[in-house]
Formats: structure tokens, C-alpha cells, sequence
């Protein structure tokens, strides 16, 4: 073992050189690049200083090692993410941390890359401590990664290389269908998606189909009615007072991964193969509207069935809730249904989008509550893994994706830009952690308190269980959020910033690899920041071809 794992360490050597040298001909070829390397050297430097590495210690005995150690991360962030800047630099800084947080949960293995959720070993964990949960965020945020290895070999590891994608097994429902192609929106690797496709009908079919030798609630997870229930457990989501039952979660991640199947199918040349998993989608879009909704608190809500077995565990919070009903609670993930662009427009559903911002409904400082305050079950919890009260990263990235989408894809008129940036401004502000000697460091864990940013921290710093815990996105946010590149599947380029007029004077994004393309996106109030004039701009491979006056939609097309 000893000598399989030098030899590891050797073509890690090597594959960091590689890095090394293809940044320095990256940086030739694209000399008209905006932003310099400073800023991020800095930041890694700062990071590097708050934290031992958690790269260089307790390496497990299965061959897998972390790739990106701390004194190679700088490079590598340079060689391999969009470069960032703002005049908010609470943005600025928690972007660069989350893309250094990111690189420590890239291991490399026996199978290739993985991406891991937690950086110690846990219990709950697969093969090279991974976990198939966290799948759809790691996904999203890892699809701007310029190596495309990386996250290829992560995609591949679920289909047949040790990695459990949870249909067959059961274990967590998540939208890896969804996000596969999602990064294919970036990449346009269309053999890469197209050879995935059998594998990811499997799994999504898999979620239909019972398996005997399991636990009762690993049985199929579709109904009669043609929903799908989950145990909240199984969504990561312990502890939550909706509890157990048909669950707008898991039924939006069906929806999407049925959208993304007859898209790749549609890429395939399989026109009955899309017809029918968009059929598919259509039909669980009714049934989802017409059960889950419920038109007096114009919110999306957990159903009880008489079908789905709610003794997995001892759920204290849970709501008491007969078959056949919603409950009474609204929850945070009542908004995922647009993450996936479920809800139809036109029907009133956005209204949901108003508990965001209402004190009594999800409304936090540092990030929204994952239940409404309203409700008599409701409490900020002071232990970990509990969804009745604290703010979860996990579920605050999957709101701002979704109201993205709201902002993008649909007319209303009940949220707006302000509210994505004052809830992605308290999720930037979450991301820190006042010591005992009130040094205040960069930070990410599993959950928080929201009115006082606390983290819920399982074991004493910098150990902690669930330290630069990789189950959110922040990264992907602000490239299609608040800067506004909309990845799509034509050559027609789209940008449609988030941020309101007034609150930012200059944002650049850099060396954005798309399409096979280098992207940069900048915005320059007065014109002197970047010396290209005022407004708003889009170059490709240092080319303009869109421009705007004002933080407003452009287009262009791709060379």
C-alpha cells in the first residue's frame, strides 16, 4: 500500500505540472485577459494561513488522495476557475474561499476523481467517502471547472466505477440527471452526455421499481397517483416537521431528470425516447400542481400517503398529518419545484416567492430558515442536522437557483433582483467564524443559526465534522445569478445580471471557459475600472460581442 500510494502521490506531481504549464500557455494564448492572478494569490494566501491543510494529514488507506494540496491550490484555481472581482468584496472574497474550499473535496482514487461531501471519513459514506446527496450541487458548481477530467470522471464514477447514484439502492434522492446536463449546457460535450444516457435511465426507472431485500422504505418510491413519496432522511432533510410523504423535493428531481433525459435523448437522434420522458414530465407536472399545492397558503407542501412508511425514525418535530393531507408547515424546499422550472407560469404559484422575505415566513440575516417562523413547531435548533428552524447552505443555493429561474423564466411581478441579492448578500455574510480570540475566518459548514450566524458546529475548530462542507453551490451563483450567464444549448449567448441598479459600481468575470470559448463578462459603471467603457460588456476570446448601458438582458452570438 505504501508503495501504490507513492506512486499515486507521483501522478498527482504530474498532474499538478501539467496545470502548471498549461496556465502559462492559457495566459498566452489569451493575452487580452481583464483581471490579473493578484487578487486570488492573496486571497489563497489568507485562506491558506486560517487553516491547516487538511490535504497533508489522516490520507485513508483505499489509495485515494486529495489532488490540490494547500500550496498548489493557488495555481490550479488560476489554471481552472473564473476569475472573479466586485466592488462588494464580502462577494468578492467568499467566491474565491468557496472555489479553495471546493478544490479539497477533488480526490483522486483507483476509478479517477471523485468529489467528496465531508473531508473527514463518514459513517454514512460510499467507496472514497463519497456520498451520492450532495451530487446535483457538486455538479453545478464543478461544470465551470476548466479540466474537464475532473468532473467526467466523477460523472462516470456513479455509472459503473463504485459510485451508488441512489435509484436502485435508494440512497438519497438528488438531481445528478438534471446537473449532467446542466454541465453539458457549458461544456457542449455532446458525446460525453449522449454516452450517459442509458446509464441515467436506468437509474431514473430505478426509482419506480421496489427491491424486496431492502428496508420498507427503500420499496418503490412512485404511487398510484403517479407522485413519488420519500423519507425526509433520504432527502437530507432529518428532522423536518413535513416529514415523511410525497415531497416536493424528490418530485421536482424526477421532473428535471425526465426534462434532461428526453433532452439527451433529443441530442441522441431518439426522438420517441424524448417524447416519451417529456410525456412523462408533463403528466407528473399535473399531479405535482394539482396535489401538492395548496391554494390558501399558495405554497408547494408535503402530502401524507398511506403508502409511504414514516418509521425510519424517531422524527420528534414531525407534524402530526393524516393521509391524503398536506401539512400545515411551509418549508424552504416548497421553492425547488422552479429550480427545475416545474411550476406553470400563469396560474398564480409565484406568489409562494413572498414567505421569502416575510419575517414571519423564511426571512434570516445570515440565510432563510428552512421552515416558516409562523409555525408553533418551529425552533432554531442549537445540535446539527435538524430542518425545523436553521439555515442550511444546501437549501439556501437551491432557492437562489431556483428564484434565478423565476427572474429568468417567467412573468410576475411578486419578486424581483432585490430580493436575490439581499438573500445571496446573507448567504455571503454566513460564510465566516468569529474565534475565540475574535479573529474572524473564512467558513462553511453544514448548518447555522440565521439570526445570529453561529454555525452548528459538530466537533471543536478547525476539526470539525463539517468543515468546508461541500453541499451547496456559491460559485455557480454568481456566474448564472448575479453576473448572469444563462448556459444554454445553442450558440446564441445570454446574460441577464441580477444585480440591481445602484448596489454595485463594477464586476468583472474572467476567463469563463464555455462552449469551447473564452468568456469574459464585465460591468463598469463609470467606464474607468477596466477602461472599455461604461456599462455593461461581453467579449469572446477577447472579442465584444454584446454591450449594454444598463444591468439588463444582452445577447450575441457565438463566433
Amino acid at each position: 500500500m505504501l508503495v501504490f500510494s507513492q506512486m499515486k502521490k507521483r501522478s498527482l506531481i504530474t498532474f499538478i505540472a501539467l496545470q502548471m504549464c498549461s496556465l502559462a500557455a492559457l495566459r498566452a494564448e489569451y493575452s487580452s485577459a481583464i483581471l490579473k492572478p493578484d487578487a486570488l494569490r492573496r486571497y489563497v494566501a489568507t485562506f491558506n494561513s486560517q487553516r491547516p491543510d487538511d490535504t497533508a494529514a489522516d490520507l485513508p488507506s483505499d489509495g485515494s488522495i486529495t489532488a490540490i494540496s494547500n500550496d498548489q491550490a493557488a495555481a490550479w484555481m488560476e489554471r481552472n476557475v473564473p476569475l472573479f472581482e466586485c466592488s462588494d468584496k464580502d462577494i468578492e472574497e467568499t467566491y474565491h474561499f468557496r472555489s479553495w474550499a471546493y478544490r479539497k473535496h477533488i480526490w483522486h482514487t483507483p476509478e479517477g476523481f471523485v468529489v467528496t461531501e465531508f473531508l473527514p471519513k463518514v459513517s454514512w459514506s460510499k467507496i472514497y467517502n463519497t456520498i451520492n446527496c450532495p451530487v446535483g450541487h457538486q455538479l453545478y458548481e464543478g461544470r465551470w471547472i476548466r479540466d474537464a477530467k475532473i468532473i467526467d470522471d466523477y460523472s462516470q464514477f456513479h455509472f459503473g466505477k463504485g459510485g451508488d447514484p441512489g435509484g436502485s439502492s435508494k440512497m438519497y434522492s438528488q438531481w445528478i440527471t438534471d446537473a449532467i446536463y446542466a454541465r453539458y449546457l457549458v461544456n457542449a460535450d455532446k458525446p460525453f452526455v449522449t454516452g450517459l444516457l442509458e446509464a441515467l435511465i436506468k437509474n431514473h426507472e430505478a426509482w419506480k421499481q421496489g427491491n424486496p431485500a431492502l428496508h420498507a422504505w427503500q420499496k418503490s418510491c412512485l404511487l398510484d397517483n403517479g407522485l413519488y413519496w420519500q423519507v425526509d432522511s433520504w432527502e437530507g432533510q432529518e428532522f423536518s416537521i413535513g416529514g415523511t410523504g410525497i415531497r416536493p423535493p424528490m418530485n421536482s428531481y424526477m421532473f428535471g431528470g425526465a426534462i434532461a433525459i428526453a433532452r439527451i435523448a433529443e441530442l441522441a437522434g431518439r426522438k420517441e425516447l424524448a417524447a416519451q420522458y417529456r410525456g412523462e414530465a408533463e403528466q407528473l407536472r399535473k399531479r405535482f400542481q394539482d396535489l401538492l399545492w395548496d391554494p390558501e397558503a399558495k405554497f408547494f407542501k408535503v402530502m401524507r400517503h398511506e403508502n409511504a412508511p414514516t418509521n425510519q425514525y424517531d422524527n420528534s418535530v414531525s407534524e402530526a398529518c393524516e393521509p391524503g393531507q398536506r401539512v400545515k408547515v411551509r418549508e424552504i424546499f416548497g421553492f425547488v419545484p422552479w429550480y427545475f422550472n416545474l411550476p406553470e407560469g400563469g396560474h398564480g404559484y409565484e406568489e409562494a416567492w413572498r414567505q421569502l422575505t416575510d419575517p414571519q415566513g423564511f426571512l434570516g440575516s445570515y440565510g432563510p430558515t428552512v421552515a416558516e417562523r409562523r409555525h408553533p413547531k418551529f425552533f432554531i435548533n442549537t445540535a446539527g442536522c435538524m430542518w425545523c428552524g436553521a439555515s442550511w447552505p444546501f437549501s439556501t443555493s437551491q432557492t437562489l437557483t431556483a428564484l434565478a429561474n423565476v427572474l429568468n423564466n417567467y412573468n410576475q411581478a411578486v419578486v424581483g433582483k432585490k430580493e436575490y441579492f439581499d438573500t445571496l448578500k446573507a448567504y455571503t455574510q454566513s460564510h465566516r467564524l468569529t474565534l475565540n480570540d475574535g479573529k474572524v475566518v473564512a467558513w462553511l459548514d453544514e448548518s447555522l443559526n440565521p439570526d445570529t450566524g453561529t454555525w452548528m458546529k459538530v466537533g471543536p475548530f478547525p476539526k470539525t465534522r463539517g468543515r468546508d462542507y461541500n453541499h451547496s453551490t456559491y460559485c455557480d451563483l454568481i456566474i448564472t445569478g448575479l453576473v448572469g450567464l444563462r448556459p444554454r444549448a445553442d450558440d446564441l449567448l445570454e446574460v441577464n445580471p441580477l444585480a440591481p441598479e445602484g448596489v454595485l459600481d463594477y464586476f468583472c468575470l474572467d476567463n469563463v471557459s464555455y462552449h469551447g470559448r473564452t468568456l469574459t463578462i464585465l460591468w463598469d459603471k463609470t467606464g474607468n475600472r477596466y477602461n472599455k467603457g461604461a456599462g455593461l460588456r461581453v467579449l469572446i476570446d477577447g472579442k465584444e460581442i454584446a454591450h449594454g448601458e444598463i444591468l439588463k438582458r444582452v445577447t450575441g452570438k457565438l463566433p
